[in-house]
């Protein structure tokens, strides 16, 4: 769920409680009630946004991760176009994970480094991780697994982001 979503929902949570609470005579009357609920909504504001920050600082992790390990390759050339991704799934331990497949179309035994990115339904980055493949016969296909740095929620999308022949 978006943190939008999640903060509108709180909101909504909150408003009420607030109206409930203000018809209860506990002394504080009306006003009382209401200064109680914003300051909930804002407190639940604070969360919220901390919340984001944490998740936005695992994904920057990851993709610093990510670059380091693309980085390592040397004499790579783009083999985004030999690369396939299977269907997101989620594994025991509440991973997501897919299936990367990659042709090797050169004559050699040849490695590959698949960055694959997993996105959720609006696009938003949620995690990236680098698989390796290593020591692909010629003309054949090597196999590998991506597997989520956390746990992702809802509908999750994989893609391609670099991969690289060597």
């Amino acid at each position: 769920m978006a943190v939008g979503a999640r903060m509108r929902g709180l909101a909504g949570v909150v408003a009420a409680l607030a109206v409930g609470a203000a018809g209860c005579s506990d002394g504080g009357g009306p006003s009382g009630a209401a200064s109680k609920a914003a300051s909930a909504v804002e407190s639940a504001g604070a969360a919220v946004s901390s919340a984001a920050a944490e998740a936005s600082d695992v994904v920057e992790s990851a993709a610093a991760v990510a670059k380091d390990k693309l980085s390592e390759v040397k004499n790579g050339v783009d083999a985004k176009g030999e690369v396939t991704l299977g269907e997101p799934a989620t594994d025991s331990d509440g991973r997501t994970t897919v299936s990367v497949s990659a042709t090797n179309s050169d004559g050699s035994k040849k490695s590959f480094a698949v960055q694959v990115n997993f996105k959720d339904e609006g696009g938003k980055l949620l995690d990236t991780v680098v698989v390796t493949i290593p020591d692909v016969a010629g003309h054949t296909t090597g196999e590998g697994t991506a597997r989520s740095t956390h746990t992702l929620s809802g509908t999750v999308k994989a893609e391609t982001g670099t991969a690289l022949r060597y």
